[in-house]
């Protein structure tokens, strides 16, 4: 019995895993500037965009903090290369929606 839960737990984190790895960068990062920055799985300049969802999971603020530090930039939180503004050149609906994204994941 022990083992039958052991797999299925097991299981489970694997489906969880893959279908975080299956997540692509949305066109719309692409076409913003994004990747050039942050991908979804790994620090580059900025951290990963798994790591950002993971920071605020159950954060109930964290869509509109996200929103501003993306529109304004902002600096501290992941080190010493700060967040540029991305405001007005990516429109304000544009990063709701790419905030969104990243906390889905």
């Amino acid at each position: 019995m022990k083992t039958i839960i052991a797999s299925m737990i097991a299981a489970a984190g694997l489906m969880t895993a893959a279908s975080a790895m299956a997540a692509e960068m949305p066109e719309l990062a692409k076409k913003s500037g994004c990747v050039a920055c942050h991908a979804i799985d790994k620090k580059l300049v900025g951290p990963g965009w798994m790591e950002i969802a993971k920071k605020y999971k159950g954060d109930k603020g964290a869509e509109a903090k996200l929103v501003t530090k993306v529109a304004k930039g902002g600096g501290g939180v992941w080190g010493a290369m700060p967040m540029p503004p991305n405001s007005p050149k990516v429109s304000d609906a544009d990063i709701k929606t790419l905030v969104k994204f990243i906390l889905k994941l």
